[in-house]
């Protein structure tokens, strides 16, 4: 995904088969399959609910809502760049950002 936060929304096979030339507009190819990017989405009814940002033929910058039924969906995705995600290590001590206090328990790196 082209932007630091946001969703990226990968559909069922089938999903894009069914789905045809209407969902093509909306795709961009990604290193494991096709998906769509999304700054917001909404599961919490039958359809999933998908806000993009699209460009309007004279170049307006507009938001698009697309609405699909949820059972086409394979995974949704978060992709935000103001958080870390993924494995640590417990036994190294936390970093502290100056002006913050350590856990306790814990003795801040550089000490």
């Amino acid at each position: 995904m082209s932007d630091t936060s946001g969703y990226a929304v990968f559909f069922l096979p089938q999903a894009l088969e069914a789905l045809g030339d209407a969902i093509k507009p909306y795709l961009q190819a990604g290193p494991v399959g096709p998906f769509v990017p999304c700054k917001e989405v909404d599961t919490g009814g039958a359809f999933i609910e998908m806000t993009l940002e699209g460009h309007a033929p004279d170049g307006r910058v507009v938001e698009l809502e697309l609405m699909v039924p949820g059972n086409m969906v394979r995974m949704i995705v978060s992709a935000r760049s103001d958080s870390d995600f993924g494995f640590y290590d417990r036994k190294r001590s936390p970093s502290v950002e100056p002006g913050m206090t350590p856990p306790a328990g814990t003795t801040p790196k550089g000490d």
